[in-house]
């Protein structure tokens, strides 16, 4: 390999990590404690050592060099020369390779050793030995990238936020058993963006896929040696590299942007679940990969007493200091990168409380992060996503995030799993979620899209385990089975795990009907985990974050099951009742009343009266209807059009017995139209008979939703409508049922 250092030119500052800018490659490292830098370079299979060079010009704490020699594909790392005294917070030792933070392509996996480590393991004196072992053997290598990529006419397809319908799914996990995406693309940006899986995604409604960690991250030596990985890929060191294991090439950015291209051209925005907050370097006892050793003081958050120990609000170890200007910009830079370079479409901020937190440790959502990510330009244009919780004192934020951040809302699935479980005097707080979650989001002026409705998300059961298991099994992650959350909120319908009784079998698929429908219908952004439509499980494994093989795997032969088929072809037809009808995608809150005194949303008990004040509140409710009139969306379309839609009526029973419900009294020939009936094996009427007189109670069965339409007509409007509905129609309905129109076929593999 030819010498380098024969023209090594003081170079520039900005930007960080190593930039090829067509005649040479700009390298550019932050450390405000180092002593010295020294620029590392390897040859092409990176197994050797062939060059140092010591970058001599410092700006504002910024080591900076220009090699005008260096091409992409020149493998580096670094060495930094700095105090070693853990008990002021250093951690230098030149001995250790280190990752460029701003690497835009790594390449390899580490090796575990002692090497790895800073301090000699097994010393009495712990961190306080220092190790002189070479670590650069057993560590991936930093490669210049070139990232110029053809976008063509690629456009974001900047899908409102009450048109989203999120959809989280791991890149690998999610194709790697798909009969229809060649072998070896499964598992990779390129297999998910093989025509087959598009089209799923397409009919099953999806406009945004929320990706699981795709930066470059670290399998733990822990499960390494039980012979497991991190499959979920929590465990980041590389915030500007898609991680090369989801590549069928040897070149994952380019595959990594031709994926986002695809799935543009067909609507689909690509959401990243990042993580800022932690790193794989974990605690004063965790490897020097990177951060620790470029320094140690600056880029995480420290103990004030005892400097020695990283403060842990994440439950990884350590928490990235995003109070220090530096950090801060390193994760703004990394967030403009993936949206202006890679063209993603928005974040979700794992753990994000532990993001605003500032230097005294104290959650500030008007500190230097909030305030960051509020004013930066590039962002304003994606959508972001908190999630408002740590595991910190004072984490537990939801509803409490700026206004330009929507929210995981956890209430939501909590409250949504308890209600239909059986759990009593919840009818109230289901009022919320169903309408928003106006209590969380209204008071600092954000809509119902601030709210992101979950029922299962990676991190717990998938829904065909949450309604089939009490308790987690989790003992294939090999910690005894303490791992993972002890309370599930779930209920397995009367025997844990699988089993043969055709009744818990029925009142399963009924359950999975009834979060289905209540998630789709309720209003603010829906968010689907992969595979629960398809009748997807772990076996109760509720933290999978280490199953890499079947247990975690979309099983598409499993999908194909009658049950899991009907209510696949279920939820697509929710997707399309959702999509044509404004009142399911509200951008403001309910007000009670619209326009000329009509209401726009109204709470009836099964005898037809509106719910008061004492109902709300009955440890015993487990039965509530909702009205929602189509003259009372209150909102015009994009064009200044009014909005109007039909009438909706939805029947929620909790309870085990059948329950009937007086509906809206309506005048002339009426009748209402049976869309959803979850106690039907499809969730829908399929013999024709789907019509109910309004004048007649409606059964609704014991855990059970329905929902009726009576379809509107032009006509001048009949003003209020008091407690006792009042609807005046010239005609009967047609047949013109949303839930039966012709749908593409279901994408499953035959």
């Amino acid at each position: 390999m030819e010498k380098l250092t024969t023209a090594v030119l003081r170079g520039w500052p900005y930007p960080l990590g190593a930039t090829w800018d067509g005649e040479g490659v700009n390298f550019a490292l932050f450390s405000e404690h180092a002593e010295q830098v020294v620029l590392c370079l390897f040859d092409i299979r990176g197994k050797h050592e062939v060059e140092q060079i010591q970058l001599r010009e410092q700006t504002c704490g910024i080591w900076h060099g220009y090699l005008p020699a260096a091409r992409p594909g020149l493998l580096y790392g670094y060495r930094i020369h700095g105090p070693y005294k853990p008990e002021l917070g250093h951690r230098f030792n030149h001995h250790k390779l280190l990752l460029d933070p701003c690497a835009r392509r790594i390449v390899g996996h580490p090796h575990w050793s002692e090497a790895l480590f800073g301090y000699r393991i097994g010393s009495p004196r712990e961190d306080f030995s220092f190790s002189t072992r070479n670590s650069a053997p057993g560590m991936p290598k930093c490669q210049v990238a070139d990232t110029a990529f053809l976008w063509g006419d690629d456009r974001p397809p900047h899908t409102p936020w009450h048109d989203t319908l999120i959809y989280e799914l791991h890149v690998r996990g999610f194709t790697m058993c798909h009969p229809e995406v060649p072998a070896h693309l499964r598992g990779t940006y390129a297999g998910l963006s093989c025509e087959p899986v598009i089209n799923y995604l397409r009919e099953l409604g999806v406009t945004a896929v929320e990706l699981l960690p795709v930066h470059y991250f670290v399998d733990e030596q822990h499960l390494l040696d039980k012979g497991l990985k991190n499959y979920w890929g929590y465990s980041p060191i590389g915030y500007f590299a898609p991680d090369p294991r989801y590549a069928a090439t040897e070149n994952p950015v380019s595959e990594f942007k031709s994926m986002v291209k695809s799935l543009h051209s067909s609507g689909i925005e690509v959401i990243l679940d990042v993580v800022y907050n932690h790193t794989v370097e974990g605690n004063h006892l965790g490897p020097t990969l990177c951060f620790r050793g470029i320094d140690n003081s600056v880029y995480y958050r420290l103990s004030p007493e005892h400097p020695r120990y990283t403060m842990d609000y994440t439950g990884c170890g350590n928490t990235l200091n995003t109070a220090h200007p530096r950090v801060l910009q390193l994760v703004m830079d990394s967030l403009r990168y993936w949206v202006q370079e890679m063209h993603v479409d928005g974040f979700r901020f794992d753990l994000a409380s532990a993001l605003a937190r500032e230097l005294n440790g104290d959650v500030d959502q008007t500190g230097s992060f909030m305030y960051a990510m509020q004013q930066d330009p590039v962002l304003a244009r994606v959508k972001l996503i908190a999630e408002p919780w740590d595991t910190g004192h004072g984490g537990y934020q939801v509803g409490q995030f700026p206004a330009n951040l929507n929210e995981w809302n956890g209430k939501y699935r909590d409250v949504v799993r308890d209600y239909w479980r059986g759990e009593g005097g919840l009818i109230g707080e289901l009022a919320y979620r169903l309408s928003g979650s106006a209590d969380l989001y209204q008071h600092n002026g954000r809509c119902p899209q601030a709210s992101i409705n979950f029922i299962t998300a990676h991190d717990g059961f998938t829904l065909y385990d949450l309604v089939s298991y009490n308790e987690r099994h989790n003992d294939a992650n090999g910690e005894n089975n303490k791992d993972g959350d002890q309370h599930n909120r779930s209920w397995n319908c009367g025997a844990e795990g699988n089993t043969a009784d055709a009744a818990i079998l029925s009142l399963r698929s009924r359950q999975r009907r009834n979060f289905m429908a209540t998630l789709l219908l309720s209003q603010g952004v829906p968010m689907l985990l992969a595979g629960d439509e398809a009748g997807r499980t772990q076996g109760g494994n509720n933290n999978s974050y280490c199953q890499d093989n079947g247990i975690s795997w979309f099983d598409w032969e499993l999908a194909c099951l009658e049950e899991n088929r009907e209510l696949l072809m279920f939820v697509q037809r929710l997707g399309l009742l959702r999509r044509r009808h404004s009142t399911f995608r509200r951008r403001h809150f309910f007000r009670g009343i619209h326009g000329s005194g009509v209401r726009d949303i109204l709470w009836f008990n099964p005898d037809g009266r509106e719910i008061d004040d004492d109902e709300w509140a009955h440890d015993y409710a487990r039965c509530l209807g909702l009205y929602l009139p189509g003259d009372g969306v209150g909102d015009c379309d994009k064009r200044g059009h009014l909005l109007e839609d039909d009438d909706f009526l939805l029947l929620f029973n909790a309870h085990h017995e059948e329950i009937s419900f007086l509906l809206p009294i309506v005048s002339g020939e009426a009748f209402f139209e049976v869309l959803v009936d979850t106690v039907l094996p499809q969730g829908y009427p399929t013999d024709g008979s789907c019509w109910h007189p309004a004048e007649e109670p409606y059964p609704v069965q014991g855990r059970s939703l329905v929902l009726l339409r009576h379809q509107r007509y032009p006509g001048p409007s009949t003003g209020s409508i008091p407690a006792v509905l009042e609807i005046s129609h010239s005609q009967a309905p047609d047949r013109d049922n949303v839930m039966l129109e012709t749908l593409p076929s279901t994408s499953l593999p035959e």
